[in-house]
């Protein structure tokens, strides 16, 4: 006969807006994790932006009408990926504890805060949404060309979507700003 104590209620098969596993273990999320990450991955997000723009204003932009030095190319986005240090940050602190506050997605396992692939995923499909939007708007503000905006752009999510994904299972990972 099959003992099915031992089977975890929640387990990878669990349904993706089910709650969280209960725990008796409390733990805490503090704001300046949620900062440190938002600067660490604005420092990744920065420098792919800025090649990505580069590109698609040099060896894109001529095929849509923006006809630009290489050397107004890096100015154009050097612009576009310092503004958006600001923009982003902001909105990646955000976000962030957005999903801290919605408190889903996250089990404790031996005593320590997991995040679930599945909250990753949903971050990570958020929050590109949104960065995406907002570097299209930076683009095409510099740009003035919204075609070479929406290239950026696209071809962002690709770059971004994985990057980001692996900058968050790493914080996963890192106890710094959990509290237990």
């Amino acid at each position: 006969m099959t003992d099915y104590s031992q089977i975890p209620v929640f387990g990878p098969e669990m349904p993706a807006l089910a709650p969280a596993p209960d725990s008796t273990v409390h733990t805490e999320t503090r704001a300046w994790r949620s900062m440190a990450k938002a600067v660490s991955w604005r420092a990744v997000g920065s420098l792919d932006t800025l090649l990505l723009s580069y590109l698609m204003i040099s060896y894109i932009g001529p095929y849509f009408g923006l006809e630009q030095s290489k050397g107004e190319a890096l100015q154009v986005a050097s612009y576009i990926a310092i503004t958006e240090v600001v923009t982003k940050i902001l909105l990646y602190y955000f976000h962030e504890r957005f999903w801290v506050w919605l408190d889903w997605g996250t089990e404790t396992v031996g005593g320590r805060r997991r995040e679930t692939y599945r909250l990753t995923m949903t971050k990570t499909i958020s929050f590109r949404t949104i960065a995406t939007l907002d570097t299209i708007a930076l683009a095409w503000f510099f740009t003035g060309n919204v075609a070479t905006a929406l290239s950026i752009g696209g071809l962002e999510v690709v770059t971004k979507l994985t990057l980001y994904f692996f900058h968050e299972r790493l914080w996963a990972r890192l106890p710094f700003g959990i509290v237990h």
